[in-house]
C-alpha cells in the first residue's frame, strides 16, 4: 500500500515527538488532481464497482475540489468497505474514531481496523496500535500495541517505523535492541519524518560502529511488504 495522509492519524502516541506527519521542508510543487466527474462514479458505484465507491468516498471528503459531505464519504466508504477495500475500511474505521460522518464509536471503529489490519493493511494496523497503546476501545496492551506498530512498519507505514523504532531502544513492548531500533529510525528518517534522524545520531553515539554498521545493512535492505488484496 502506497502511504497516504489519512483523514484522522493519531500523533499523541507515547513515544512519538513532534510534527511527525510534515513530510519535507521544500515539498515539491504538483499540479492539482482533476475534478472527478461525480456522475459517472456514482453510476459505477450502484452498480457495486469497490474502487469507485472508493473514489466517490474520497471525493466527499473534499478532494479535487469537490464540495465536503462527510455523511456521503462515510456512506461509499462504507460500500467499498463491505467489498473489501482495504483503505476504505481503514478510513471509514477513522472516520468512526473522529465522529466525522457518523456518530463517534470507538468500538465500531476498531472493528473496521481490524477487519483491514487482519489482512495487512499498514495504516489500520497503526491506527490499531495506537488504540491498543492507548486503551481506547480496548484494553490497553502494550505487547499488542509493538505487534502492530511492527507489521505497520514492515508495511511501509512511517510513522509505525518512528514509533516502532524508539521501542525496540528502549525496549517498551518488545525486547529491548538498539541495533533494531536504530534500523526503523533510519528508514522513518528517510521518509523525511522530523525527529528521526536527530534520535538516530542520539542513538548511533551509543553503539559500537560495528552495530551502526548493522543498523544500517538492514535499512537498506528493507523492502515494504504488500497487504493481501
Amino acid at each position: 500500500m502506497n502511504y497516504t495522509p489519512a483523514i484522522l492519524i493519531p500523533l499523541l502516541c507515547l513515544l512519538a515527538l513532534g510534527a511527525a506527519c510534515n513530510r519535507s521542508s521544500s515539498p515539491t510543487p504538483v499540479a492539482a488532481p482533476p475534478t472527478p466527474d461525480i456522475t459517472a462514479l456514482k453510476a459505477e458505484a450502484e452498480k457495486g464497482n469497490a474502487s469507485a465507491q472508493a473514489q466517490l468516498a474520497r471525493a466527499y471528503t473534499g478532494w479535487a475540489g469537490v464540495k465536503p459531505d462527510y455523511k456521503e464519504a462515510a456512506r461509499w466508504y462504507r460500500a467499498a468497505a463491505t467489498n473489501g477495500d482495504l483503505d476504505a475500511q481503514a478510513t471509514l474505521g477513522e472516520l468512526y474514531q473522529a465522529g466525522r460522518g457518523v456518530p463517534y464509536d470507538i468500538t465500531e471503529a476498531t472493528n473496521w481496523f481490524s477487519r483491514a489490519a487482519n489482512a495487512g493493511n499498514a495504516a489500520a494496523q497503526y491506527d490499531l496500535a495506537y488504540l491498543f497503546e492507548q486503551g481506547r476501545g480496548v484494553r490497553q496492551d502494550e505487547n499488542l500495541a509493538a505487534k502492530w506498530y511492527e507489521l505497520a512498519a514492515k508495511g511501509g507505514e512511517p510513522l509505525a517505523q518512528f514509533d516502532y523504532g524508539q521501542r525496540c531502544v528502549l525496549g517498551v513492548g518488545v525486547a529491548k535492541d538498539p541495533v533494531e531500533g536504530l534500523k526503523w529510525l533510519l528508514i522513518a528518517a528517510a521518509h523525511g519524518l522530523p525527529d528521526s534522524a536527530a534520535k538516530a545520531d542520539a542513538i548511533e553515539a551509543n553503539l559500537s560502529r560495528e552495530q551502526v554498521a548493522e543498523a544500517k545493512k538492514r535499512a537498506a535492505s528493507f523492502v515494504p511488504r504488500r497487504a493481501t488484496p
